[in-house]
């Protein structure tokens, strides 16, 4: 059996720019999806600590070491500057090896630079 777990979460970024102009997406600077091994263009679902929005949408990737989390079109409606995001991908793993299986966790500060990686 596939469950569907946590692979990898971005923890309280703060939102650095919000584009309805865009085409939709999130932009995540490079150095801090590659940190959590996220890809371009796979799917996230960020969490809105300010307001409680829920959403899913696609990562883009941003100018490496900018710091810039950036919530683009229709998602720019869902948060402002200076909101705090938690952003989360999910994969499916068999059952098997989910006892082995620890999902990267990308704390941040304020300015969006890496904390720490568990």
């Amino acid at each position: 059996m596939l469950r569907c777990v946590l692979r990898a979460k971005i923890h309280i970024a703060t939102v650095t720019e919000s584009n309805l102009s865009y085409e939709g997406s999130i932009t995540i600077d490079e150095v801090i999806l590659k940190k959590a091994g996220i890809l371009p263009y796979e799917q996230v679902m960020i969490s809105n600590l300010n307001n409680g929005e829920r959403f899913e949408t696609y990562v883009i990737p941003g100018k490496k070491g900018s710091g810039e989390i950036c919530l683009n079109g229709p998602t720019a409606r869902k948060g402002i500057v200076g909101d705090k995001i938690i952003i989360f991908s999910y994969s499916y793993i068999e059952d098997s090896k989910i006892k082995q299986f620890k999902p990267r966790i990308i704390l941040l500060d304020s300015d969006n630079k890496i904390l720490n990686v568990k």
